[in-house]
């Protein structure tokens, strides 16, 4: 057990005993505890539903504007992308300003430019907007894992972060699914402008209810500091290997998802966007999966649990090639179980492997994932011209290799770290 402290179970649920709480940390089983979930679930309905409401809209987008599927899934890439930008100085800045303004300024932000969104008429304003959204949302998402390492407890810092995953995950099918049901219906100004009206409550309600923050120290905004521990960051071996997985897991999802509804809209299948959108059903594996990831990790260590998740994805992946609806439908829930678990492994051993500047180790982090994102998302459409699902599928797979080697190759040692 990290920090060689006793955890107990109550109810699957890791607890400490009374005798042993340290005042300092938020225990699990306590009222702040459930008021922290609660709240970053909010958050996360809030980002997620933001960030990918317009996954279901890009066949839409590509009838409307006259677009490429590579063309369309810029409104989502521009987003991630300029995300990945922003976490290189949100985190910096919540490292001076505070975790809780940094992240309730985003949120509001990001909502406030949803709904803008929602009255654009050209294809140049939406990826502008969409740029400046994503730019607001990296305030969240930079900040709150970093939030938790600091105020839960450290022997149960990985199940919290596994929830926090697991609700992100709901979140996104939420998100998801309700764009999907919204543009089969109506346009996709009324559905992007009720994700930013429910995006504003999901906000509103995280400003009110997470605890202020007690374990927060401010540090001075000085860029030669601030690139020093940069440098430091990428140097460490453990940190760098986990940044470069991030890219890969990020990048590897978003392109999957990308593209699987241009094959459903397809034969042999042919299905409407309603029910493609309720292949989103399959993130909510991440719901178990993320948390069990934990108690794994106490078993058999970081590095092997994080080589199962991915090789997991890799067979999900690898099912989905028969055109069969319930072999796409479980090849998708054993890749995106997979995915959540190496995400929450990858993300706790980012707060416990960083010694300084953790806003700043968890921003560079998050900033390799959204912008694999990016990246990897917009590249996948290319693989998708030249071979369909099958090229999707290549593109994958060797992406999923790589990270594989890169966490294999760490040293045996690192694994504990």
């Amino acid at each position: 057990m990290e920090h060689n402290s006793v955890v107990y179970k109550k109810n699957n649920v890791p607890c400490i005993p009374k005798k042993k709480c340290n005042k300092k940390y938020i225990h699990s089983g306590t009222m702040q505890f459930y008021k922290v979930i609660i709240a970053l679930f909010a958050s996360g309905l809030s980002t997620f539903s933001i960030l990918y409401c317009v996954q279901p809209i890009l066949p839409t987008f590509s009838s409307e504007f006259h677009l490429t599927p590579a063309q369309s899934s810029l409104s989502l890439s521009a987003a991630t992308a300029s995300m990945a930008f922003g976490m290189l100085f949100t985190g910096s800045l919540s490292d001076t300003f505070g975790r809780k303004i940094i992240m309730s300024s985003s949120l509001l932000l990001s909502t406030l430019l949803t709904i803008l969104c929602a009255t654009m008429h050209t294809w140049t304003e939406i990826i502008v907007l969409r740029m400046l959204t994503g730019f607001s949302l990296s305030g969240v998402a930079a900040v709150a894992m970093t939030y938790l390492s600091e105020e839960i407890y450290p022997p149960i810092l990985s199940f919290a972060i596994g929830l926090y995953i697991s609700g992100n995950t709901i979140a996104g099918f939420s998100g998801r699914l309700f764009s999907s049901m919204l543009i089969t219906y109506f346009s996709w100004k009324i559905s992007i402008l009720m994700i930013g009206l429910l995006s504003l409550f999901g906000s509103l309600l995280f400003v009110y209810i997470l605890p202020p923050s007690k374990n927060f120290h401010s540090l001075s905004l000085n860029p030669k500091k601030i690139l020093s521990s940069f440098m430091l960051q990428c140097r460490d071996s453990v940190l760098s290997s986990l940044f470069i997985v991030g890219f890969i897991l990020m990048g590897s999802f978003v392109t999957l998802f990308n593209y699987v509804g241009y094959r459903l809209m397809i034969p042999p299948f042919s299905l409407n966007q309603v029910i493609i959108g309720l292949f989103s059903v399959v993130y909510l594996t991440g719901t178990y999966s993320s948390p069990k990831a934990s108690d794994f990790i106490q078993q058999y260590g970081r590095k092997n649990v994080l080589i199962f998740s991915l090789f997991s994805m890799i067979v999900g992946i690898l099912i989905t090639q028969w055109d069969f609806l319930i072999l796409i439908v479980l090849g998708l829930m054993l890749y995106a179980s997979g995915f959540f678990a190496a995400h929450s492994i990858a993300s706790s051993w980012i707060g416990y492997r960083s010694k300084i500047a953790k806003g700043q180790a968890s921003s560079l982090y998050l900033c390799c994932y959204y912008l694999g994102s990016s990246i990897l998302g917009t590249c996948g459409g290319i693989f998708w011209s030249i071979g369909n699902w099958l090229g999707i599928s290549l593109f994958i797979i060797s992406l999923l290799l790589i990270g594989v080697k890169t966490i294999y190759n760490l040293n045996i040692a690192t694994q504990k770290h």
